[in-house]
């Protein structure tokens, strides 16, 4: 006989169980306190140190600090070669870019993995090793300084060391998005007769142009603040040739923290601005190509 006919109470049922309910991270209030902490930690707790120790210079003392002669040249040299580099990147960064995706031909992992050789490589070793090969006993300036091309200890030095470091960052921003292109699109606009340049400015750049946009934004970035690989190659030649974050080093070495510290800030303001401005461009390019 069952336990029903016999008057028993039956076993409560087990409440359903909700497997799918359980989630791998914590929930979002403790999951955004971490967050939130680290950030603090790591970002902006030196931040605001800095911008605290700039308060203790009154204004007058500030803009001197920030517009003597020689901070102003160096200025114009650091974001001046940066830009210049970072547009070189653009450019052939999407060749290598492109080379890497679209051919196939010996050794093309070993130029695959040499892109990655910046990411790697010490930036002091990066500048000593530019400054062996450019200058005027090198084994490549030896043979362009009597031809009147001088690329080390000068403003060409500090352009080439920064394209130097700032190339696979295009590259590995641009490759994966050329790898996810539809190819069948570019052989339709083929077919409908569009030339080559006419379906690269059309359909295929569109596709890449937010990625080319985030590479120059991080190339850019990345070569405000290079010191390493460029104080060999530059020549360090105040008014000439010396980069901000030199200007910053010298005044550190002086113990004028607060002088130091009120450059710095007016580096960490330009590139907050170029980035704020690089990021907008960004977010319009997606919105026009979801919009078309």
């Amino acid at each position: 006989m069952s336990a029903a006919s016999l008057g028993a109470p039956l076993p409560a049922a087990a409440p359903p169980t909700r497997v799918g309910s359980k989630k791998v991270l914590p929930g979002f209030n403790l999951t955004l306190g971490y967050t939130l902490l680290y950030l603090s930690l790591i970002v902006l707790i030196p931040l605001s140190a800095l911008v605290l120790k700039t308060f203790t210079l009154t204004w007058d003392q500030f803009i001197v600090a920030i517009s003597s002669p020689r901070v102003l040249a160096s200025y114009r040299l650091t974001f001046g070669a940066s830009l210049i580099a970072a547009l070189v990147n653009v450019v052939f960064g999407l060749l290598v870019a492109w080379v890497l995706v679209r051919y196939s031909f010996p050794g093309k992992k070993i130029v695959d993995a040499l892109v990655d050789l910046p990411f790697a490589l010490p930036t002091a070793v990066a500048g000593i090793s530019l400054t062996a090969l450019l200058a005027g006993n090198g084994w490549i300036g030896q043979y362009l300084e009597p031809l009147g091309i001088k690329l080390a200890f000068n403003p060409n030095g500090v352009v080439i060391a920064l394209i130097f470091i700032g190339l696979p960052f295009v590259v590995r921003t641009v490759q994966p998005v050329l790898e996810d292109t539809e190819k069948e699109l570019e052989e339709a606009a083929m077919c409908l007769g569009a030339t080559r340049w006419q379906t690269f400015a059309r359909v295929i750049f569109p596709s890449i142009a937010p990625a080319l946009l985030t590479g120059f934004a991080m190339a850019f970035a990345r070569a405000i603040g290079e010191y390493g690989s460029v104080i060999f190659i530059a020549g360090n030649m105040p008014m000439v040739s010396e980069i901000t974050p030199l200007i910053i080093i010298s005044k550190l070495e002086q113990y004028d923290i607060a002088g130091a510290t009120a450059v710095a800030v007016v580096m960490l303001v330009m590139s907050f601005v170029l980035l704020l401005l690089i990021n907008a461009l960004q977010g319009w390019q997606r919105r026009r190509s979801g919009a078309g």
